[in-house]
């Protein structure tokens, strides 16, 4: 075969290839090919294709629902975020140049401060805390989850328990609301969900939650003679809190106040927080807020039959009294417990409990911890010696 004959064949064979290449389509383009035409002439199974992308789209969403989520989607319209404006007077020094030196003038200037709080009732009722919320505020303003902004005033306010109840000034709507839990049913290890305003975070509309479990109970934490404030009984979590978490609720995994959070502990080590939280139990709550919503003050559940005062040292001078510390006894009411249980006038407590007192703010917050039908134990000092006397708390008998 000649040469030119031999490049002829060759160059058929090409062409030839060439040509099937453009006519025969890869497997993988016939099927889409054939996917396509399926879809243009069979609308149902095109459908039914997109439902069941939705279905399991439903279901990976369901899946990271748990009893965490729910818990806060029950309790999150209930949350506020409480500002409020008081008015803090002090003093400034102006020059006087006639004299050539400086005097104090006496001024007044509005702060604001940042809390939290939660609805307990659908016509308004908010719980939080005393040191968000005191009879110092001059304007306190509420603002809900969905933004809405609303003045409250304040009920009632009790420092030793550090609680506060204010109420919406609206009266032509329901608010929603969370339900208390019984909080002696509370248990070391479960769920515990912080919410609340840590830094004003709440601006956003939605308030912070935080999560972790009860890490203790019934811890107490014993009052200091110069702060009115009493914390006992109350439960510990490691659920972050934070600066404006205070007043804001703590919950359980149902969604309910097991406690209104109040303070962290630092050890000295941090000004933040490092895993001690404590929130106010429930079943204190709700006992203070009631007698708040009735009278707006808290009072003790028993009358001691007695009155007494701080002692100083213009006591010790003017009575020759002994340098004792505690409280000097100034009169006993005959029909009342202190007179049944051996207590006289010029006698000295010294012990409420198994606690010194010092003052009478740190009396009143220590038998702020008992209730009548108790049986207080008081240490005494009379005429250069101790004393112990039990005193079973009852009310003052009626008429006499």
């Amino acid at each position: 075969m000649s040469k030119t004959a031999t490049f002829l064949l060759i160059g058929v064979f090409f062409l030839a290839g060439c040509n099937f290449s453009e006519t025969q389509e890869p497997a993988s383009l016939q099927m889409a090919s054939e996917a396509n035409l399926s879809a243009d002439v069979n609308p149902v199974t095109s459908a039914n294709q997109r439902a069941q992308n939705t279905s399991n789209q439903d279901a990976i969403t369901s899946s990271r629902a748990n009893a965490i989520t729910t818990a806060v989607a029950k309790a999150e319209p209930a949350i506020v975020s409480i500002t409020v404006t008081e008015l803090q007077r002090g003093y400034t020094r102006d020059f006087d140049s006639f004299f050539f030196r400086f005097f104090e003038r006496p001024i007044a200037r509005e702060v604001q401060s940042m809390g939290s709080g939660f609805i307990i009732s659908s016509d308004g009722l908010i719980v939080t805390n005393e040191h968000v919320a005191s009879k110092q505020a001059k304007t306190i303003m509420v603002t809900l989850t969905n933004g809405e902004s609303y003045e409250a005033e304040l009920l009632g306010a009790d420092e030793f328990a550090d609680l506060s109840l204010l109420k919406i000034k609206d009266d032509t709507k329901e608010f929603p609301f969370v339900n208390f839990a019984d909080s002696d049913q509370v248990m070391v290890g479960e769920w515990a969900i912080a919410m609340g305003n840590p830094f004003g975070l709440f601006a956003d509309g939605q308030p912070t939650v935080t999560v972790g479990v009860v890490s203790g109970t019934n811890r107490d934490f014993r009052p200091d003679p110069q702060e009115p404030r009493v914390y006992m009984d109350m439960i510990q979590t490691d659920a972050a809190i934070n600066r404006g978490n205070s007043g804001g609720p703590l919950l359980n995994s149902e969604g309910e106040v097991i406690g209104v959070n109040t303070f962290i502990f630092t050890g000295g080590t941090s000004s933040g927080f490092v895993g001690l939280g404590f929130a106010i139990p429930s079943d204190r709550v709700q006992k203070i807020i009631g007698q708040l919503k009735d009278s707006g003050t808290v009072s003790l559940d028993f009358d001691p039959g007695m009155e007494f005062t701080q002692m100083t040292n213009q006591l010790v001078y003017q009575y020759g009294l002994p340098p004792v510390a505690g409280l000097f006894v100034t009169s006993v009411n005959k029909d009342g417990p202190a007179y049944e249980s051996g207590i006289m006038p010029g006698d000295i407590i010294t012990r409420i409990g198994e606690e010194r007192v010092t003052s009478e703010m740190h009396a009143w917050a220590l038998m702020r911890e008992f209730e009548e039908g108790d049986t207080m134990v008081l240490r005494l000092f009379r005429e250069g010696a101790e004393y112990e006397a039990e005193m079973t708390l009852r009310k003052r008998v009626a008429g006499r």
